[in-house]
This record gives structure tokens, C-alpha cells and sequence, in this order.
């Protein structure tokens, strides 16, 4: 930090310092006005550059498609941008051991973008947190809710959401956090990291057969953590009715009884109809009404603070327009 105070010792500074005490006292500009009422953006242009092999799902594409859309759309003017920064070495050693932190920097194309997508999350924590935004919508890439403790899984590295819910525990003193992840697949990883945690809700919908051939709706937490852990598989073909109704029987009654400080989605798109993946068949609009099934759960028992995060999706144009009708819910 640049220093005053040998100016102020000197002559002309005490001579000056006795004229300013004189005058009427000028205030400091005002800090930049929050906006607690907008939605924020997350989105880093390095997300782009992850690579896992060539011609794979998990590719660059996906992420052009999506602020593509959002530039055409007119989103990208309208939200508040963040982006991610900071060292994560002490939040991801929250969820995952040194073992796997070295996995992961030996297979992964470049290992800082998947520190960074675990960055992009712990921002967009602090920005609700901190009233910068409301709610944020975090374009990232690799995703991370398949990540365990055995190096890169599933396309995934570390488990982006479940250390910024760590991290909005442990720093902003966030006492319960929901994590709702409406993947194709089953978030194994949050699952792993928090089964024997009451303070974290993990709910997900997913179908059951397909990869990682978890999410048992038997499975639901152990210790102090029983029951805190609810998986609801959905067949092959489940439409906007299909999960909305499990959203509304199964999520909305529990989160009732839970009290979340902070809701989390683990937004995977890879559960919308025409997926690469998947056999879904979820529209953009049922993805709009989930995104306010889950902003009333924040309203009611988070001041509104909502943080969303990119998991699957690999029809990038589908993806993409997934993406609008979920940012345009998360803006109303």
C-alpha cells in the first residue's frame, strides 16, 4: 500500500493537514451502488480453452453457444457481469483430498480452469451473499458434479458447487445451504460429499440407469445425515409434468421443513429434450418454471440468494436456449 504519513510529518504536510482541519470535511465518494434486485453473469473467457479430447461433448462449443445467445438475446446488456478470481487452494481442500487434488493436475489440459471454474462459483456466493446480485447464473466450464476423490470423473474435476456451498458456510455463515441438481444424470459427487451432512439438502432428478448408475431413491443419507439426501428417478422420456411434479410433491415440502440460507442448482441442460445424452424430453419453458419453483424456495427462506451453476447439456443450440429461458426466469 502506498503510505502519507512522511508527507504529513514533514512541515508543509502538518502546515496543510492544520488548513484542511479548518475547512468543511469532504467525504469520501460513495462506494458503487449494489444490485441486489439484478442477476449476475458469471462467465471467463478461459472456460472456453478447457479441452478434454477432440470432437468431445463436453467441448467449447458449448459455452459459445451459450453467450452467443445471450448477446442476441439482449441478456448479456441486462444482467450484472462477475467474474471469477481468487486462489481456491484452501476451498477445494474443504471437499477433496490432496490425492485427488493431484489427479486432477496431472489429467487435467489445464488444471488452473478447473480451479477457476471452482473460482467462478465461490464469486458468485460472495455476490449474493454480499448483495451485489440477487441471484447468478454461472457459465462454466468443466462442470463438477460427478467429481469424487478419484481424479477426473464424468467429465467433471472438482465439485464446483459443493465447495462454494462449503464456502458460503464457512465464510459467510451460511448456516444451511440447498443444492438442487436437475442433471440427466445423477450428481454422485454432491451426493458423496455431503450424505452424512444434515446441514446440506441434496435433491435430485435423474435418470436412474444411465451414467454414473447411482442415485437410488433408497439412498438417502446416513448418521446425522439421514434424510437429508433425496434422489428421485424419473423414466426415460420424462417431460416439464414428470419433474415438475416431483419438484413440487417431493422438493418443495422438504425445503419447507429445511429452511435453506442459500439455494445452489446444479443446472444441468443435458436433461432437455433432443440432448446428445440424454432421453429427456424437459422444454425451455419447463426449465423456466423450475427456475421459479426454485426462486420461491429462495425468497421464502433465503432472502432470495440463488446461485446457479452449468453442469451437462451437449446439444450446445438446445443448450443455449435452456440457458435464455432459465436466465430470463432467474431475472423477473
Amino acid at each position: 500500500m502506498i503510505t502519507r504519513r512522511s508527507f504529513v510529518q514533514t512541515g508543509a504536510g502538518a502546515a496543510l493537514a492544520a488548513g484542511m482541519a479548518c475547512a468543511k470535511r469532504v467525504e469520501p465518494p460513495a462506494p458503487a451502488p449494489a444490485n441486489p434486485t439484478k442477476t449476475g453473469f458469471l462467465f471467463d473467457e478461459r472456460y472456453v480453452r478447457h479441452l478434454l479430447a477432440k470432437a468431445h461433448p463436453e467441448s467449447p462449443e458449448r459455452l459459445k453457444a451459450i453467450t452467443r445467445r445471450m448477446k442476441e438475446s439482449g441478456l448479456a446488456k441486462e444482467v450484472v457481469p462477475i467474474e471469477p478470481s481468487g486462489d481456491t487452494a484452501s476451498e477445494i481442500k474443504t471437499i477433496h483430498s490432496t490425492e485427488h487434488i493431484e489427479l486432477v493436475d496431472a489429467q487435467a489440459h489445464d488444471p488452473s480452469i478447473c480451479r477457476l471454474a471452482v473460482a467462478g462459483c465461490l464469486r458468485a456466493v460472495d455476490a449474493v451473499c454480499l448483495g451485489k446480485a440477487r441471484n447468478v447464473f454461472c457459465a462454466i466450464r468443466p462442470p463438477g458434479h460427478h467429481a469424487v476423490n478419484t481424479g477426473e470423473y464424468g467429465f467433471c474435476f472438482f465439485g464446483n458447487v459443493a465447495i462454494a456451498a462449503r464456502y458460503a458456510q464457512q465464510k459467510h455463515k451460511i448456516g444451511k445451504v440447498l443444492i438442487v441438481d436437475w442433471d440427466y444424470h445423477h450428481g454422485n459427487g454432491t451426493e458423496w460429499a455431503f450424505y452424512n451432512d444434515p446441514s446440506v439438502l441434496f435433491f435430485s432428478t435423474h435418470r436412474l440407469r444411465a451414467f454414473p448408475l447411482t442415485g437410488f431413491p433408497e439412498r438417502t443419507g446416513e448418521g446425522e445425515g439421514k434424510g437429508y439426501n433425496i434422489n428421485v428417478p424419473l423414466p426415460g422420456g420424462a417431460d416439464d409434468k414428470a419433474i415438475l411434479d416431483a419438484f413440487e410433491k417431493q422438493l418443495l415440502p422438504a425445503a419447507e421443513r429445511f429452511k435453506p440460507g442459500l439455494v445452489m442448482i446444479s443446472a444441468g441442460f443435458d436433461s432437455r429434450k433432443d440432448d446428445l445424452l440424454g432421453d429427456f424430453a424437459v422444454t425451455d419453458d419447463g426449465f423456466a418454471k423450475l427456475t421459479r419453483l426454485m426462486m420461491s424456495i429462495a425468497r421464502d427462506h433465503a432472502k432470495s440468494r440463488l446461485v446457479s451453476a452449468l453442469e451437462g447439456g451437449y446439444n450446445t443450440e438446445g443448450q443455449a436456449l435452456a440457458v435464455e429461458a432459465h436466465v430470463k426466469a432467474l431475472m423477473e
